[in-house]
């Protein structure tokens, strides 16, 4: 599929390119976006240029990741959303916010707009997001965008070689008041058989 733009209130999302190698670059040479995400760290000019230029149109061409740049009306990267597909219906959402972006609510606002593309354009009806256990920052932007947290799950993540525990949280098309493409039925629903 081709890349699609979306834009929200203060942003527009667009898949970053070529173009955007240099800010993509600089961005990730944060301490912070590389402790907290798989990127590989040191972070290289050739790892930017492996994103914008092979990892970002490859998974827009066969449907297995949706990357989008959040950048403000001026053209200044404020940061990275994606989701990548774990399964038939089910996509996980990622993020990042460059440093002197954070604490305005853009990751949020984007998060919420991606979501909806997904669930409306896609045929999504599950979206996950996984942080690592202690990335409290994280935590907050899905919560603000609307997600349920799930748990803890163990030793779920790798980030550098080191096998970590993450946090879990998931969206449904319900959540933001919009249909879903397969019927749910919670657990809630089902009783357990008499003892």
């Amino acid at each position: 599929m081709e890349p699609v733009t979306l834009t929200t209130e203060r942003l527009v999302l667009r898949a970053p390119g070529p173009q955007d190698t240099d800010a993509v670059y600089t961005a990730c040479q944060d301490p912070d976006i590389q402790r907290w995400t798989t990127i590989p760290s040191p972070y290289l000019p050739e790892h930017a240029r492996g994103f914008t230029e092979q990892m970002v149109p490859d998974g827009w061409a066969n449907g297995s990741m949706f990357t989008f740049g959040l950048f403000l009306p001026a053209g200044d990267l404020a940061g990275m959303i994606g989701i990548t597909m774990i399964s038939l219906g089910a996509g996980e959402l990622g993020f990042w916010a460059a440093k002197e972006f954070r604490g305005r609510g853009y990751t949020t606002e984007a998060s919420l707009a991606v979501a909806r593309w997904a669930f409306t354009e896609r045929a999504i009806d599950r979206l996950e997001w996984r942080a690592e256990a202690g990335h409290t920052a994280s935590r907050a932007v899905a919560l603000r965008a609307g997600f349920t947290m799930e748990g803890t799950l163990r030793s779920a993540v790798g980030n550098k070689g080191v096998r970590r525990d993450c946090w879990i949280g998931s969206l449904l098309p319900s959540d933001l008041a919009l249909p879903s493409t397969a019927p749910y039925l919670p657990a809630r629903d089902q009783e357990p058989p008499a003892a």
